[in-house]
């Protein structure tokens, strides 16, 4: 089960609907761009990220989310370079 779901997300998306094995779902390639724009994208992308910092609690998740839509570069846009920028960048913001 995800992390976090539509309704947990604190910001406002478009929501525009593309198949699920599309790669800004599922992640893979890790040089798949994220739009930090797309719920669906952003959504996919946190739950990943999730899963793989064992994270149960939903307040990680959306910390991301705000680092994601406030704080993360716009040069940083693939999904292997937004995750490491979350790791480099986690303990400097709230």
């Amino acid at each position: 089960m995800p992390l976090l779901t539509k309704s947990d997300l604190q910001f406002s998306y478009s929501w525009t609907t593309i198949p699920s094995d599309d790669p800004r779902i599922t992640g893979k390639p890790d040089s798949t761009l994220l739009s930090r724009n797309e719920g669906y994208e952003v959504l996919a992308f946190i739950n990943r990220v999730a899963a793989a910092s064992n994270w149960v609690q939903k307040a990680p998740g959306l910390k991301a989310e705000r680092l994601i839509k406030n704080h993360l570069p716009g040069t940083t846009r693939s999904h292997v370079n937004v995750w490491q920028w979350l790791v480099d960048n986690w303990n400097n913001y709230q």
